[in-house]
């Protein structure tokens, strides 16, 4: 006689999914935002390796029998047959010429130029139009614009997530005391922001970058000090509706304290504004530092800069090459940390169900 057979096991039901798994399905159904994401992290990894892809140093040299590394030692030009104690410009075509002869060699990068590098063996006047040595052409003091859009991209990045981390710790904080507190603690905060975000941000920024020296951390500190009453506003609303829930109740008479309360429960319920207001956030926190540096108020005068390169476009109306290049750089961007943050909202939208 045949045994029964037993019954297959129930799948898994869309309510026995964690919530953060059920938030990913829907996130990867949105198609823009998932591949916004993808593309933007390849962007984003890229442009951490950029000394690696775009150099006017090669990344190894083999000469007469000995390895040498320029990226991370500087070599005299006798080093490699030259004249002169002073570093070797590998551009020179002499230099080439000794680096390529009797089984001598050298690994370029990609794209042979630093974002500082001149190119002095231009065959054209600067700003050069695109070519075969500089695929994006020059600005008009000759340094390569696609190695200045790879630094000034990875500048921009950086910046964002700073200012975005900066700014959603400190909006989480000042949101938190207000919504948790309530009563005078959120009335005086109302009016502190109030009062706050009336200050002149654009007259402050000029008035310090005539003060002290312009760089990317006096950015960071002036423009973090308004970047988190955007995010404190939401976190307050979420903290005023869930501190009179019954699980904070049940906490508050099992003697929890107060920062446990708001550490361990009510926050981790309160994550679907801060998630969906980075991407958003660090964007803006791109175009300020770009409209800055437009401007002539951000990073010091230099350094690779997407708002650099636009006031150069400005000014070299013939070189449309700076401006295309450099807008669409921006625009894609912006465009891509855009679609991840709708996909993102709509994916931790609690009336979003799973199909």
């Amino acid at each position: 006689m045949n045994s029964p057979v037993p019954p297959l096991a129930p799948s898994a039901s869309p309510s026995s999914v964690s919530p953060s798994v059920r938030a990913w399905r829907r996130f990867r159904r949105n198609k823009l935002g998932y591949w916004s994401l993808l593309v933007f992290g390849v962007l984003v990894i890229l442009s951490l390796f950029a000394e690696v892809l775009s150099n006017d140093k090669p990344l190894m040299v083999s000469f007469n029998g000995q390895y040498y590394f320029p990226l991370a030692k500087d070599y005299p030009e006798k080093t490699f047959g030259g004249d002169f104690e002073t570093p070797t410009d590998y551009l020179d075509p002499f230099i080439r010429g000794k680096l390529n002869e009797g089984g001598n060699w050298a690994i370029y990068p990609p794209n042979p130029y630093g974002p500082k590098t001149i190119n002095y063996f231009a065959k054209e006047p600067n700003p050069s139009a695109p070519s075969r040595d500089n695929l994006l052409g020059t600005d008009d003091r000759g340094r390569d614009l696609l190695a200045q859009l790879i630094y000034g991209f990875r500048l921009s990045v950086l910046f964002g997530v700073v200012l975005t981390v900066i700014g959603v710790i400190a909006g989480v904080l000042a949101g938190a005391i207000q919504g948790y507190a309530g009563g005078k603690t959120d009335l005086a905060f109302q009016r502190f922001i109030e009062v706050w975000g009336s200050m002149p941000q654009l007259y402050l920024l000029i008035i310090f970058s005539a003060i002290f020296t312009p760089s990317v951390p006096l950015l960071i500190v002036l423009l973090s000090l308004f970047g988190w009453m955007g995010l404190s506003a939401y976190i307050r609303a979420e903290f005023f509706r869930n501190r009179q829930l019954d699980y904070v109740r049940a906490a508050k008479a099992l003697g929890v304290s107060n920062l446990q309360i708001m550490w361990r429960h009510i926050l981790p319920n309160s994550m679907t504004p801060i998630v969906t207001f980075m991407p958003f956030e660090m964007g803006a926190a791109i175009l300020a530092l770009t409209s800055l540096d437009f401007l002539g108020l951000g990073v010091p005068p230099g350094t690779p800069s997407l708002g650099e390169l636009l006031n150069q476009g400005k000014a070299n109306i013939d070189a449309w090459w700076i401006s295309i290049s450099t807008f669409a750089v921006l625009v894609v961007t912006l465009l891509l940390l855009t679609l991840m943050g709708d996909a993102l909202r709509d994916a931790l939208d609690p009336r979003k169900a799973d199909k």
